[in-house]
């Protein structure tokens, strides 16, 4: 997929997004079109190191762009089924212990913090825990067999690297949904609202990882944006301890005022570097 096809196909997401928001504001009144928007936002941006980390896994794995494409159709597909789990657990728990979203809270600002000072090499994620545990289970091949996720040899069926790398994304989503929903907790607890605010930042996310896969070295700097809005839906959460209340028109405020100069200064950052390096030159 050209990064400009791409790029059309985000942009239609995005658009189909507002559009389901407009018919939420008409049906549903302006806090609930304001709580989706607010939610689909920051599931957004906390989806763009997650993407960051899909690149990592398919570059440790040489996984080659056509054969990308399968397993992120089947990523995205279990993703959906995994966040309905989630929130419907999460919303049950919270409407049960509504002091969990102070942990919530404090979870949120740890993730944030720990995300600006962890410096993060590319790890080599054919040695990882899950992998070894699948071998345990089923022979995995050391090849790829096509875009086939099983095959047959003899009498003995083995996974194929596709396979393990589905496995390996739908644990690391499963790891990104405990900071990501409660972190859309913080806008809303409708079921409704925080589900399809989840949805439509999910099911752009394919086109998204593709534009990011060509401009990756451009805002690589971004995901320190993405920290402080982990940060601050962390205090949002925390400040309700205090009787202290954010209101949605504030935090959509923050959220794109901080996701949108990050993206300037990562690519200035960029620029800078590129210009200096090519100096040493």
């Amino acid at each position: 997929m050209s990064t400009k096809k791409a790029l059309s196909w985000v942009l239609f997401w995005i658009g189909l997004a507002l559009c389901f928001n407009l018919g939420i504001y008409i049906f549903a009144g302006r806090e609930k079109a304001l709580e989706f928007l607010g939610g689909y936002v920051i599931e957004q941006s906390l989806s763009i190191d997650n993407l960051f980390l899909f690149l990592m896994v398919f570059s440790s794995f040489g996984i080659k762009q056509q054969y990308q494409r399968r397993v992120l159709n089947y990523g995205i597909f279990g993703a959906i089924i995994l966040r309905l789990i989630f929130i419907l657990l999460g919303v049950t728990i919270v409407d049960k212990f509504e002091w969990v979203l102070y942990i919530f809270g404090a979870i949120l600002i740890i993730s944030g913090i720990k995300m600006m000072i962890n410096q993060e090499d590319d790890k080599d994620f054919k040695d990882s825990r899950i992998i070894k545990l699948l071998s345990k289970i089923i022979p995995v091949t050391h090849e790829l067999e096509g875009d086939r996720f099983f095959i047959k040899k003899g009498s003995i069926l083995y996974a194929t690297p596709l396979f393990a790398i589905i496995i390996v994304i739908e644990f690391t989503d499963i790891l990104f949904a405990i900071d990501s929903i409660p972190a859309v907790f913080s806008i809303s607890t409708d079921p409704f609202i925080v589900y399809t605010s989840n949805i439509f930042a999910i099911l752009g996310l394919r086109s998204l990882y593709f534009v990011l896969g060509k401009l990756q070295e451009k805002f690589k700097y971004v995901k320190y944006g993405v920290a402080l809005i982990l940060t601050f839906t962390g205090f949002k959460l925390v400040s309700l301890l205090f009787n202290l209340h954010i209101s949605i028109e504030v935090s959509l405020l923050v959220i794109f005022t901080v996701l949108t100069l990050s993206v300037i200064l990562s690519a200035m950052i960029t620029k800078k570097e590129q210009v200096i390096l090519t100096n040493k030159k």
